[in-house]
């Protein structure tokens, strides 16, 4: 990276994580641990056996070291991003919901912009949760409703409709059927979604986006490489700045937001989360490596696999653990365990070996001890469960039948979870 850039990205330190970050050793300095790292550890080899002890140290180093060695520094979040309800309507679904078109800016006409739809349930009495869902194809893609904006962004090919990387109205409601919006509201829940794209474009090429706009600020006259980009770290910003808004809505509990993500959006889910204690309960499903399976496994993709078909989505000290993913000093249940106390749902298919099921259900395992010294007990089973069984404690479980793919059932089983934990709306 850019020392420029670095610098910018460097204001989120406190004094204290500076030192911190600096003291951490090369990838190639650290040792070599077959077995997953003790999340009570601390990289000095102290014990925590207290919660105090957990939120003053352990906790932060865990923070630092997932930016350091794999994910990239999360961005500054702006002192007072600015927030404009385009539109509210409350004929969306034919009188089921309200619509809220909302664009999150950040004062700088160079600084990219984050559309969001929120959609709440007419019948509701009183502030309702809310499910916050990161979209791969435009808010547009989720509701043929045209009075939601295309997607500004580059987009995939694979998106319904879209055109030399861009949506066109043939792109409406090109997603619905992953994004059951009636049942959700008839449920008593309320939808907001974000797209990625409206952040960072998922491409390995450097173009708009995040990155582009920092490196701009800091003066750097080379933008960072693909290699360094991080670019789930930035998607994870961008689900940082769309809870600013929903803290602000006097139609949603500020207490009960959900963050849900599907696959790379899940890493970024589960990412996002763990870093912000205003998310209340995250769902990454089907995140696999990268998000939810150990670095460490040998089932499905992995670390050199990810790091080589997407060297952009995470920073260049990754790639140091390509082939040696002993040497990191902590693995994907330590994510977890920063979620600790609040709950996570891990929820896989059995075809999708690819993200490795199994192994998700180990790292649950050994993120329990956090959440036992917590007082949020630890997986409510001791082996992984029958397929179609939901394990519904703090942390989470469900594996379907199934490949790789977000389906409105499996919208139910994340509705069923937070039901659990939120308690069934009204």
């Amino acid at each position: 990276m850019v020392p420029a850039l670095r610098r910018v990205l460097a204001i989120a330190f406190t004094g204290a994580s500076l030192a911190l970050a600096a003291n951490f050793p090369d990838p190639a300095a650290l040792p070599v641990r077959q077995a997953w790292p003790d999340p009570l550890q601390c990289l000095d080899g102290s014990q925590v056996t207290s919660v105090a002890d957990w939120n003053a140290r352990r906790k932060p180093e865990l923070r630092e070291l997932f930016q350091h060695y794999m994910y990239g520094r999360i961005p500054v979040a702006p002192v007072a991003p600015q927030f404009k309800v385009n539109g509210v309507y409350r004929d969306f679904l034919g009188g089921k919901g309200t619509l809220k078109v909302v664009t999150v800016s950040f004062g700088d006409p160079s600084a990219p912009t984050i559309d969001l739809m929120v959609v709440t349930p007419n019948q509701a009495k009183g502030r309702v949760p809310v499910f916050l869902g990161i979209n791969f194809c435009g808010n547009h893609a989720l509701s043929e409703d045209p009075r939601i904006p295309l997607a500004k962004g580059w987009l995939y090919d694979s998106c319904k409709g879209c055109k030399d990387g861009h949506a066109t109205d043939a792109s409406r409601g090109g997603q619905a059927v992953d994004w059951p919006i009636r049942e959700i509201l008839d449920r008593g829940y309320a939808l907001a979604s974000f797209c990625t794209s409206d952040v960072d474009p998922d491409r390995k090429e450097f173009t708009e986006g995040l990155y582009a706009w920092l490196a701009a600020k800091s003066g750097a006259t080379t933008p960072p490489q693909p290699a360094d980009r991080g670019t789930i770290a930035a998607w994870a910003w961008g689900a940082h700045r769309c809870v600013d808004y929903l803290v602000t809505d006097p139609d949603l509990d500020p207490k009960r937001i959900a963050l849900v993500g599907h696959s790379r959006n899940g890493k970024t889910a589960l990412l996002a989360a763990a870093f912000d204690e205003r998310i209340a309960l995250a769902i990454p499903h089907q995140a696999g490596c990268g998000g939810t399976a150990p670095n460490r496994g040998t089932v499905g993709e992995s670390v050199q696999r990810i790091n080589t078909a997407f060297p952009h989505w995470f920073t260049a000290n990754f790639k140091a653990f390509n082939s040696e993913t002993a040497r990191l000093p902590f693995d994907q249940h330590c994510l977890v365990a920063l979620m600790a106390p609040r709950p996570v749902l891990l929820s896989n298919a059995k075809e999708d070996q690819w993200a490795n099921p199994s192994g998700q259900f180990e790292v649950l395992q050994a993120a329990a001890p956090v959440y036992r010294l917590l007082g949020a007990g630890g997986v409510e089973v001791a082996v992984e469960p029958e397929v179609g069984t939901l394990v519904a404690s703090r942390l989470g479980y469900y594996v379907r039948p199934g490949k790789h793919s977000m389906t409105v059932g499996d919208w139910r089983i994340f509705m069923q979870f937070a039901d659990a934990h939120f308690g069934e709306p009204h």
